[in-house]
């Protein structure tokens, strides 16, 4: 809006003092202010509010004018209720730096003027902005060349001075505007946000609220739209289970609840436009996802290695551009299962809901943007999503490949946010096999990562993986173990251990924990726990006499290990 808008504006009673010849000025803002120094604060083109407090002599009229001239306001309004009157030395300093004064009547609030001024420059940039997003809806439904949602990102931070991101459902940050901090190196939100974001939204969705949801992480409160397929509206996404796990999310740094019907409609342009890039991007999986598929039931189907090899050597440069074939692969597989619904391996939904989840999940967490990103092949079949994971070598050393998808380290970043979204809803278990170096390895590969996946099932928690590496160690049985048999052995060894270090504190657990640890070692053992070896030796004894085994014959030992393992 122009200054001279305002003088228009009857409600307002405001006074021109000076600088009638600046009135065609654009205002962006206001802020009200007693500071003696507001720049900091400042961004240009406010209509800067004062109530005069900073003013302690004519003296200091000159400095204030002079920062917020340098700092780019549009013009100064200065009340009337404190001293009656607008100082003339401040008429004057304005007036010097050709700053448009105003006098606000003591019976005007300044929140009058606030609303009043908001109301105006918001309209008009959603108006604005409504015009260059529909532009860009345009673009982007004919190609690629609309650039993507990192452009109409910019558009909310530029245009109505909104901080957004653009995020997976697991958190991962896919976009930002340059006035959320994006830069060069990629959009900037902190991890631990993201995912609680993440996690807020999944939670909503699943229990049918309506978004925008309002999250408050410290002091800063976000909203947060989800970002559906087109074509799907929010009924769809609460009629279909397991949509939500796939949906993006558009978070602003602004509370919705108090917008204007026009702004909301306005975000939720957005979010379509955003969409159709999602689509895009779904579109360009396709070709991997069918490569995974044709290798899947060539392997499952038992066809000659040649023929999966040569399979494989079309994959590659899908899946590394530019490195040829690749040296190494690895699977892994994914199984989402529903509660109260059918039985593992039944005809549920959760394939193609634990297809995108792997998708999601095995992106590089890192990463930013929607196609570099993109490197992993993805198959489903029934309930059950198979990875197809390219590895490639470290240089001159075909045995030893780079570093691939650890069981470990997996879910590190996206537990928190999948575990909201399957909340009381469902599970996702993974299973994670070996790399392998040929065609002849991946039916091998495939068994082990499932194998690998029912280890992570047999555990608590709605979302488990488990490696190859746990399938040559004694906690591929542990989980397996009927709970009244694991019961009864641990209590049969254990229990007299706890009993009397309940009525004796003599640490006799902690002991034979660090005792087998320690491989038996009296010396290692008793440097560890910081105790006399003849402490030890007292105590261990005690152990033998009150459970009856033998900690020096190692059947005795393995028991004892096992019931700590199960206990």
């Amino acid at each position: 809006m122009r200054l001279r808008a305002l003088l228009d504006t009857d409600a307002l009673g405001l006074k021109l003092l000076g600088g009638e010849e600046e009135l065609d000025r654009g205002v962006r803002g206001v802020m009200t202010t007693d500071l003696r120094d507001p720049s900091r604060y400042l961004s240009g083109g406010e209509l800067v509010l004062t109530g005069l407090a900073w003013r302690r002599d004519a003296a200091d009229s000159e400095p204030f004018v002079r920062l917020l001239v340098q700092a780019g306001v549009a013009a100064l309004a200065a009340g009337t209720a404190e001293l009656g009157h607008v100082p003339e030395d401040l008429v004057t300093a304005c007036a010097r730096h050709r700053l448009p004064l105003f006098a606000v009547h003591e019976s005007v609030a300044f929140a009058t003027v606030t609303e009043h001024v908001v109301r105006q420059v918001s309209g008009e940039r959603a108006g604005d902005l409504a015009a260059v997003v529909d532009r860009h809806r345009r673009m982007m439904t004919s190609g690629p060349a609309g650039g993507g949602p990192d452009v109409v990102l910019d558009l909310l931070g530029s245009d109505l001075d909104l901080r957004a991101w653009l995020l997976s459902p697991t958190g991962r940050l896919i976009a930002g505007s340059r006035a959320a901090g994006a830069t060069a190196d990629g959009p900037t939100l902190p991890a631990g946000v993201c995912a609680r974001l993440a996690a807020e939204q999944l939670t909503a969705t699943r229990t049918g609220r309506l978004g925008p949801h309002r999250v408050t992480q410290g002091q800063t409160t976000y909203s947060v739209f989800p970002v559906r397929g087109s074509g799907r509206s929010a009924a769809d996404a609460r009629d279909t289970r397991g949509s939500m796990l796939s949906d993006w999310l558009l978070a602003v740094e602004a509370d919705a609840g108090d917008w204007a019907e026009e702004r909301l409609d306005l975000l939720h342009g957005v979010t379509q436009l955003i969409a159709v890039e999602r689509d895009r991007r779904d579109a360009a999986r396709t070709v991997r996802r069918r490569l995974a598929q044709e290798v899947l039931e060539l392997v499952q189907a038992g066809a000659a290695p040649a023929e999966i090899a040569a399979r494989l050597r079309v994959a590659a440069p899908v899946l590394l551009p530019g490195l040829g074939t690749a040296p190494h692969w690895q699977v892994v597989v994914a199984h989402v299962d529903w509660d109260g619904g059918e039985a593992e391996e039944g005809g549920s939904d959760g394939g193609p809901v634990a297809q995108a989840l792997l998708e999601e999940i095995l992106v590089d967490p890192a990463s930013t943007g929607t196609e570099h990103a993109d490197r992993i092949a993805v198959a489903h079949t029934g309930d059950e999503a198979v990875a197809l994971v390219p590895l490639p070598a470290v240089t001159g050393d075909d045995d030893h490949p780079g570093a691939g998808v650890l069981a470990e380290t997996l879910l590190e970043s996206v537990r928190d946010p999948l575990t909201a979204g399957l909340d009381g809803d469902g599970r996702l278990t993974l299973g994670v096999s070996a790399a392998v170096h040929s065609a002849e390895g991946l039916r091998g590969a495939l068994e082990e990562a499932r194998h690998a996946r029912r280890v992570a099932a047999a555990r608590p928690g709605r979302v488990c993986a488990a490696g190859h590496q746990e399938l040559a160690s004694h906690v591929l049985l542990l989980p397996f173990v009927p709970d009244d048999v694991r019961r009864a052995f641990t209590a049969r060894l254990l229990d007299p251990l706890r009993a009397y270090d309940r009525r004796h504190r003599a640490e006799l657990i902690p002991t034979l924990e660090a005792f087998l640890d320690c491989d038996g070692s009296w010396t290692r053992c008793a440097s560890r726990l910081h105790l006399h070896v003849n402490t030890l030796r007292y105590r261990v004894g005690r152990i033998e006499q009150l459970t009856g085994r033998d900690l020096s014959r190692l059947e005795d030992k393995l028991d004892f290990f096992l019931a700590l393992r199960m206990s």
